[in-house]
């Protein structure tokens, strides 16, 4: 089968939902500043009649939905696997896909509403996060479509699919159909919550895998050491490819038997959420396009410290400004 989709993702599917809002209303809306936290039913009735009345601003998201959109915007042919609800949040979903030219597979379900994320924005530009999963929390493997990634050079999925037994059996079913229709696998860990708690999936799945994606305070709980240094050297011997991102400090990159250092760019950090899938999404892109681990770094690292010193994960800058840069000459 012909390979017309450079890079297939596979992920929770959820409209993020801004709100610019002072600290008091926080606090009447019993929601910790800066917090990050699932929600339960009754919680998002409640934010959902309270998003009836104030103004706010909505895009698709999820992590793994974040890094096939930078990917695409850097001009690469994208597809996606997710499930959404039969809803209207559930066709914006689908319609700014289509407008961003990304392929989506998914089912539509009248039981369950579309995952929502909603994000509230204080004063001193300090993010708290509420995220209700609803459809996308169903994904399993009946929805995996062998077509679209038979058509795929590549797979990237997100560790948070390791977080439910359905999503787990899911992302172990697309794995396997990469391997019998020759398409790559690349996988983020996500967040130290996976790595603390399922580790057991991930050592299981680690073969598998072409590229793996992590930052460095994810690498010390998955390995079980401590030092950072410790923890690359080990997280390296376990895999063919590897990328730590370590903030300010840069990234490394193990590809093949060559290690590269990528430095950070200057940055004025304002929001550091989405960071890691706008550099997965670039790196992914360049690594494809490009076929060289440094500049697929270089372009990766701009691209991140872009989207940190704004608000948001959909990165504001020109990505083909950025792509210019980098490929006319490293740092």
């Amino acid at each position: 089968m012909t390979k017309d989709i450079q890079l297939c993702a596979l992920g929770n599917g959820l409209v993020d939902l801004q709100f610019y809002i002072n600290d008091d209303e926080l606090e009447r809306l019993n929601a910790k500043k800066s917090e990050m936290r699932l929600i339960s039913d009754e919680e998002f009735k409640l934010l959902i009649e309270y998003s009836k009345t104030h103004k706010f601003h909505q895009m698709s998201g999820g992590s793994a939905a974040n890094s096939i959109i930078a990917f695409s915007k850097m001009g690469g042919k994208g597809g996606f696997i997710t499930v959404l609800g039969n809803d209207d949040f559930g066709k914006f979903y689908a319609n700014e896909f289509k407008e961003l030219g990304i392929t989506l597979e998914t089912e539509f379900l009248d039981t369950y509403p579309t995952g929502i994320c909603f994000i509230f924005i204080s004063p001193d530009s300090e993010r708290t996060m509420l995220t209700y999963l609803g459809a996308t929390s169903h994904i399993a493997p009946k929805h995996i479509n062998e077509d679209l990634i038979a058509r795929s050079e590549w797979l990237y999925a997100e560790g948070y699919m390791f977080s439910q037994k359905d999503s787990t059996d899911a992302l172990f079913k697309a794995f396997e159909l990469c391997k019998k229709n020759n398409t790559k696998i690349a996988l983020t860990f996500s967040d130290v919550f996976i790595t603390e708690n399922f580790s057991d999936k991930i050592n299981e799945i680690l073969p598998l895998c072409d590229l793996i994606f992590c930052n460095e305070n994810e690498a010390k709980t998955f390995t079980k050491e401590d030092m950072p240094d410790k923890a690359i050297d080990k997280l390296f011997s376990m895999t063919h490819n590897a990328i730590i991102t370590q903030g300010s400090k840069g990234s490394i990159i193990k590809w093949g038997q060559d290690i590269y250092e990528i430095p950070s760019y200057p940055a004025s950090p304002i929001d550091a959420t989405g960071a890691g899938d706008m550099f997965a999404g670039v790196f992914l892109y360049g690594i494809i396009s490009l076929a060289n681990p440094m500049l697929a770094g270089h372009l990766a690292s701009l691209s991140a410290a872009k989207v940190v010193s704004q608000m948001g994960a959909r990165m504001s800058a020109d990505y083909d400004e950025i792509k210019n840069q980098i490929i006319g000459g490293t740092k």
